[in-house]
């Protein structure tokens, strides 16, 4: 059987035909590449999901989106923090809470990986522009920035990708404190940490790019393979 990944979602105003109303949304590519390594993807809905749904799922796919709210690491939004769904941030704690009771095969992307930092400990930099050193992760809306990012030696994203890859990036904030318990496994050209992992688990796996949007899929099939070995 094809093992159930669970994806979060979006939830968001939209239009189509005669209707304009609140919806619940996600990019086609996250399902696509999920089906693609050979995983039943799953939706699950912001603002009506609970922590039970993980009993049912062999893995958890923590989707990209707005910022998290800073209050949720004791800070105050900053002047280019003004997207905020506390919403979808209530949701998707308490999924990651109970994936990592559970030990569910999880990975997370952009805001996901910042999620899981926030939810472990850290802190995040609020608009990587501040930053004199970094460069650009963010080229402006509906676009991603082609970056490489250098794999760190000894970690499960090394044998994964090799020493390291190219990316889609789409990204104004980073992590800034590291949790107790993560450890970097990659980082772009200008030392932003691009990637995170938390080591003694099954497989969890934070990645700042976009892997939904690349043809390799080799991140979703490592995932999908963790989540079909899973004893419940």
């Amino acid at each position: 059987m094809r093992p159930l990944i669970g994806i979060t979602t979006y939830r968001e105003p939209a239009r189509w035909g005669t209707w304009d109303v609140a919806a619940v949304l996600l990019p086609a590519a996250y399902p696509d590449a999920i089906a693609d390594a050979g995983g039943e993807p799953v939706l699950l809905p912001t603002g009506t999901t609970s922590g039970e749904v993980v009993a049912r799922l062999d893995g958890l796919v923590l989707a990209g989106g707005a910022d998290i709210d800073p209050a949720q690491y004791d800070q105050a939004p900053g002047a280019h923090t003004t997207v905020l769904r506390p919403d979808r941030d209530a949701t998707e704690l308490t999924l990651l809470e109970t994936a990592l009771e559970h030990d569910l095969p999880l990975l997370a992307v952009c805001r996901g990986m910042q999620l899981l930092n926030v939810a472990l400990g850290g802190d995040l930099v609020q608009h990587l522009p501040d930053i004199p050193t970094a460069g650009c992760h963010d080229p402006g809306a509906g676009l991603f920035q082609a970056r490489t990012v250098t794999t760190e030696p000894g970690t499960a994203l090394r044998q994964l990708l090799g020493s390291g890859a190219d990316v889609h990036c789409h990204h104004h904030q980073a992590l800034d404190r590291l949790a107790p318990g993560l450890t970097v496994s990659a980082r772009a050209e200008d030392g932003v940490v691009e990637a995170v992992e938390l080591t003694g688990r099954r497989f969890c796996l934070g990645v700042q790019w976009h892997p939904e949007e690349s043809t390799d899929r080799r991140l979703f099939e490592a995932h999908v393979a963790a989540a079909r070995n899973r004893v419940r």
